[in-house]
């Protein structure tokens, strides 16, 4: 493809006119390009600017791509060519998922990107067949994109650069494919990045960072700093004998056990599930690390291992994080897991969610933030805040809420109903 690229495109087109500019539109399944010839380290150098494809459609279709997908793909391929990349790209797939596909619409704009096309001109300006089989002259995706289009305008302008959790993802790398996305959907803001992210204090490394082989002493380096780092079980297994017992010693064992019960913290509970979700088991020696979320694997809670585990070396602190084999079963973890995750994972961010699955959080650089839901049923949205923070306003509204104090933090809550989100301005 870079070859195809060089040669038989950019090459011709240049000595026609050497004015053109040519940008290559990439989809948005990014974990599998190198097995399909896109070369993300070398390509995006050689085009004028790069389009990501943000169209995500029914996240329960056959490339299972999650709704916050269409924010993540964006914040990807922007920190590949920072500056240039172009747009988002949405087709009209999901269009009979309610909301489905203005929501595609709306992500790639929360992602700040410069500019959105949706595929194809035809259709947009095709008539559209009502159930009942009348015919009207407007399309039916030109109707629903209007609306999305003139809300998100009144404040997208006022939101900073997006920011999240640095995960590193080295190039032509796999494993737990696309897993911040599942992430970002249980309320963990995300960014994925090409290098190594050693200036920040709290990364998250998953199964894809075991292909830069010195991934282990670049593990070592941040701990030293002082800094944390949370791996993920998948890269846990994979970088077994490779050296990652120098800094913790853990035995991916092999086995799946399954779970429904979970304590969090020392003697705490949680709440139990209706039926068993399974889960790698991680073998530990006790008092070199610590669990600090635990799934009983048993039902007289006398067996368990870890959802999240910390062990310290030198002055930092490494966490493993527990993934199920099915990634969809991490929106299952019950509120108070999930929290516990997110005080770790985001514990350096001036705003996390307490909230159930199925929520996200969009974080900008200038105190400002989205929270949306694409959970089915109704649900109340905990904020939690820096101290600094004392009060919200809502961008579009006005409205402003009020935090209430909990401990070094203050603490907002806000109902959500599927598909909705609300803007707000940290005061």
């Amino acid at each position: 493809m870079d070859e195809a690229a060089r040669n038989l495109i950019i090459k011709p087109a240049k000595a026609v006119n050497p004015k053109v500019k040519i940008i290559i539109k990439y989809p948005n399944w990014y974990d599998h390009f190198q097995n399909l010839g896109f070369n993300l380290e070398t390509e995006p150098k050689l085009f004028d600017a790069i389009y990501t494809g943000t169209e995500t459609r029914d996240p329960s279709g056959n490339q299972h791509l999650q709704q916050y997908h269409g924010y993540s793909v964006v914040r990807y391929f922007e920190n590949l060519k920072p500056g240039g990349n172009a747009g988002g790209w949405v087709d009209q797939g999901g269009m009979n998922l309610p909301n489905r596909f203005e929501e595609q619409l709306w992500l790639t704009l929360f992602a700040k990107a410069p500019e959105l096309t949706i595929f194809n001109i035809g259709a947009i300006y095709s008539p559209t067949t009502n159930p009942d089989g009348t015919v009207v002259p407007e399309s039916r995706a030109a109707k629903l994109a209007g609306p999305v289009f003139e809300r998100v305008d009144k404040f997208l302008g006022q939101l900073g650069k997006p920011v999240g959790v640095k995960t590193y993802k080295p190039f032509h790398s796999n494993g737990e494919d696309h897993l911040p996305s599942y992430l970002g959907m249980i309320g963990i803001p995300m960014d994925i990045v090409p290098e190594f992210p050693a200036a920040e204090k709290t990364i998250l490394l998953t199964e894809q960072a075991k292909f830069d082989p010195a991934i282990v002493a670049k593990i070592k380096k941040q701990l030293t700093d002082g800094k944390t780092v949370i791996i993920t079980s998948g890269l846990l297994k994979a970088l077994q004998g490779k050296g990652i017992e120098d800094i913790i010693e853990l035995e991916y064992t092999g086995e799946t056990v399954a779970t429904r019960e979970f304590a969090v913290g020392r003697g705490g509970r949680g709440q139990t599930l209706d039926s068993d979700i399974l889960i790698p088991e991680i073998r530990y020696f006790t008092n070199d690390s610590w669990e600090v979320v635990s799934a009983f694997t048993s039902p007289n809670r006398a067996s368990g291992t870890p959802i999240l585990l910390s062990g310290k070396y030198s002055k930092g602190i490494l966490y493993v994080l527990t993934i199920p084999p099915g990634q969809g079963e991490l929106y299952r973890y019950p509120q108070t897991v999930l929290r516990a995750i997110r005080d770790v994972v985001a514990k350096d961010m001036y705003v996390r969610l307490d909230a159930p699955s199925m929520v996200s959080l969009f974080v900008y650089d200038n105190d400002k933030f989205i929270v949306e839901s694409f959970a089915e049923e109704p649900v109340q949205a905990r904020i939690v805040t820096d101290k600094r923070i004392a009060r919200l306003r809502d961008m579009e509204t006005g409205q402003e809420l009020a935090g209430q104090p909990q401990g070094n933090s203050n603490v907002f809550e806000t109902p959500l109903t599927r598909g909705t989100y609300r803007v707000f301005a940290a005061q």
